[in-house]
């Protein structure tokens, strides 16, 4: 049992390692799974401004 990562012997590095490689591999399909084709259709939505409006306000607090 290592409680410290400057302590611990090879086996524990090849371990740490060898879990990091493994995670990262299955995050890596996992997003390649997830991420559309390339027959996916993109959609643009374009907003166009309104006119102009003014907003004032006197910036004192009420409490009541």
């Amino acid at each position: 049992m290592n409680h410290s990562i400057k302590s611990a012997d090879r086996t524990t590095h090849l371990k740490i390692v060898a879990v990091a490689l493994i995670l990262g591999a299955s995050l890596a399909a996992f997003g390649a799974s997830v991420r559309p084709g390339a027959n996916a259709v993109q959609t643009v939505h374009v907003l166009k401004a309104g006119q102009p409006t003014m907003i004032s306000s006197s910036g004192i607090l009420l409490v009541r």
